[in-house]
């Protein structure tokens, strides 16, 4: 054969040169036009199968040192030295051959497994939402009321005077003597020194307002100085106030606009939040146990709870009741609980 006589398969052989080449693959006739000292693709269909081809041999296609004898026909089945495994042979251009990557009974066993398993979500699922929509419903949510009487521990007092006069100088000077007034009035009626704390004066010039009458002759200057008490002693405070009159007594003239003049706080809420708390608790499980009882069930665990706000009120409601002017107060707080019924 020359070598311009070549057959359409791209078959090259290791042959010798103007012979045909039978490249040893079984009962395939492939007969190459060969160019020396190449090897021959054998006619493997479709597959890119590279064959070592010997005169007489079965083609070894890329299995490299594995003893993998390819029957490679087009749609058959390849025992590719795979035992007695059933497995299908992609062989591709130097690559060894896929043994056993598709067995017919892995591909059946692995279709069951995973048939199996949606089998079981898609029961599961559905399941699984039921029962806590069915659970969710079994709860009952109430409210624990706790209340708590106590005493102002912190009182602040504001003493606001004012001084007025034409002369600024006069003005300052009475200011000050006012000032030490107050303050030697506090000093004796068991107020500390450290308790007590002075405001900066402020000086109002009614002629530099633009707003001022025409006709107004009063006084032009007016000194307003705040003195602050904060003390624990609430009770005192309480006592000294009723005795304020004496300072009016002395010459001073508290501000028109003073309204009134402590505040009683309660600083302990912190301390008490636990206790409260525990009280509200147990005020709703009762609540939940009546729920339970008519419905015949039993209470559970705690599902859900919000503490509530805590409240200080003054212990004597009434119309004009101010929290801030009353030394005995109420704290109160509402929590909301849910609870699981068994």
């Amino acid at each position: 054969m020359k070598k311009s006589d070549k057959c359409d398969k791209d078959c090259k052989c290791g042959c010798r040169e103007g012979k045909e080449c039978t490249c040893g693959c079984g009962d395939k006739d492939c007969k190459c036009g060969c160019r020396e000292g190449k090897e021959c693709t054998c006619g493997c269909g479709d597959k890119d199968c590279t064959c070592g081809c010997r005169e007489g041999k079965e083609c070894t296609c890329g299995c490299g040192d594995k003893d993998c004898k390819c029957g490679c026909r087009e749609g058959k089945e390849c025992t590719c030295g795979c035992g007695d495994k059933d497995c299908t042979c992609g062989c591709q251009e130097g690559k060894e051959c896929t043994c056993g990557c598709g067995c017919r009974k892995g591909k059946k066993i692995v279709g069951a497994a995973m048939l199996s398993l949606g089998l079981v979500l898609a029961g599961f699922f559905p399941g699984y939402y039921y029962y806590h929509a069915k659970m969710d419903a079994n709860s009952v949510v109430v409210k624990g009321l706790a209340e708590m009487d106590v005493k102002a521990d912190l009182a602040i007092w504001n003493i606001k005077f004012v001084v007025t006069g034409d002369d600024v100088i006069k003005a300052q000077q009475d200011m000050e003597q006012q000032k030490n007034t107050v303050r030697n009035f506090l000093l004796k009626n068991n107020i500390k020194a450290e308790e007590i704390s002075i405001g900066r004066l402020e000086t109002n010039d009614l002629m530099a307002s633009p707003y001022r009458s025409a006709n107004d002759n009063g006084a032009r200057f007016i000194l307003t100085q705040n003195i602050t008490v904060k003390s624990t002693d609430v009770d005192n405070i309480a006592a000294v106030l009723n005795k304020s009159g004496d300072l009016v007594a002395q010459g001073v003239i508290f501000n028109q606009d003073y309204g009134y003049p402590v505040s009683y706080l309660f600083t302990g809420l912190n301390d008490i939040k636990p206790q409260m708390l525990a009280e509200a608790t147990k005020n709703a499980k009762e609540a939940a146990a009546e729920f339970a009882k008519n419905s015949g069930s039993k209470v559970g665990k705690i599902r859900h709870a919000n503490q509530g706000v805590f409240s200080i009120l003054p212990r004597e409601q009434s119309a004009y009741a101010s929290e801030m002017q009353e030394i005995e107060k109420k704290v109160r707080v509402v929590s909301t609980i849910e609870y699981w019924l068994e």
